[in-house]
């Protein structure tokens, strides 16, 4: 039986990556590890936590001990786990290189030392900085511009580095930005979509002409799961769905969607180190076989439908309120002493 580790299985993309594996009917055992922050949530995988193909660990990814405890006898690893938000790390982005930079490099000693069969690193387009005309290869140099860029691309260059210098078997996908069910909406598309319901301003940066590749969730695990399957060591791949919208457009299209009042749209000052664009080049993970299976105009309505359909979700996220959650934990929770024990 294959043995799995996703850490930040209980984030938004994490989730839809664990659910998933989970759907399919090949032997294995999933161990979920997530410190669970404000974007870790353990509703959304209620219904899939039976103990028995999955566990959940709740912790964080720079315990050099608790890795000790959790990772001997895994066969591949998936790091989802990071701090992620653009605007969270321009106002304090310590945190980002705690866990995206510190995280990964003690993920990646343990998977070294308990001799791993593959590490599969989840980066972002964001790394490789704004582009006004073209599209971005794996080829083309790193220029972050944000503290989060800059810190999922020195997790980038660490993973590089293990490989390069250790032998590690390590893979890297950079996707662009995703969407779908589960997101935290204090995320672009989720914001807009829950403050149209609730009748709320859409605050839009700039002018809103910023420009994104917008890939739905489920094509994005998809494509993942193919690079831990059938992707070259050492290589990194871009994961693109060639969807480029303007967040106006998006803003509009959301309003459209939800029936909200136009006059909810706000343009306010724009974000300082504001990416004007990006845009992938999906070449290299098309070659393994993959294609998406979400247009955005589909994608987009299905994500509208389920915040319409699921609101106690994201109100008690927009409240406070979903806190009182976590203290019903389920699953297994490992207690580390300095002495770098498990506490039953």
């Amino acid at each position: 039986m294959r043995k799995i580790l996703v850490t930040g299985g209980a984030g938004f993309i994490g989730s839809n990556f664990v659910k998933m594996l989970l759907k399919r009917k090949s032997r294995k055992h999933i161990i979920v590890l997530d410190k669970l922050t404000y974007a870790g949530n353990m509703r959304n995988l209620d219904g899939f936590m039976d103990g028995k193909d999955v566990e959940f660990v709740k912790g964080d990814i720079t315990s050099s001990k608790l890795l000790d405890n959790v990772i001997p006898g895994v066969d591949i690893i998936y790091n989802f786990a990071a701090e992620t938000h653009v605007d969270r790390s321009i106002l304090e982005g310590g945190s980002f290189v705690k866990t995206d930079v510190m995280g990964t490099y003690t993920l990646l000693q343990k998977a070294l030392k308990y001799k791993v069969a593959r590490f599969v690193q989840i980066s972002t387009d964001e790394v490789y900085g704004s582009i006004k005309k073209g599209k971005f290869s794996e080829k083309d140099p790193i220029e972050p511009n944000s503290p989060y860029s800059a810190s999922k691309s020195g997790a980038d260059l660490l993973v590089r580095a293990f490989y390069k210098t250790h032998g590690l078997p390590a893979v890297i996908t950079r996707s662009s930005n995703n969407y779908g069910p589960f997101q935290h909406p204090e995320k672009f598309i989720p914001l807009f979509i829950t403050n149209a319901l609730e009748g709320k301003p859409l605050p839009i940066y700039g002018d809103g002409r910023n420009v994104r590749d917008w890939i739905y969730v489920e094509d994005n695990c998809r494509a993942i799961d193919l690079v831990g399957r059938r992707g070259k060591v050492g290589q990194i791949y871009n994961i693109g769905a060639n969807e480029e919208k303007e967040n106006l457009y998006i803003a509009k299209k959301i309003i459209k969607f939800t029936g909200a009042n136009k006059d909810l749209l706000t343009f306010i000052s724009d974000r300082p180190g504001h990416d004007r664009r990006y845009a992938l080049c999906a070449r290299k993970i098309k070659s393994l076989g993959w294609k998406k299976e979400y247009t955005f105009s589909k994608g987009l309505v299905k994500t509208v439908k389920w915040y319409q359909e699921n609101r106690e979700w994201w109100q008690e996220i927009k409240s406070g309120s979903f806190k009182k959650y976590y203290s019903k934990m389920y699953g297994r929770r490992i207690a580390v002493s300095r002495e770098g024990k498990v506490r039953k």
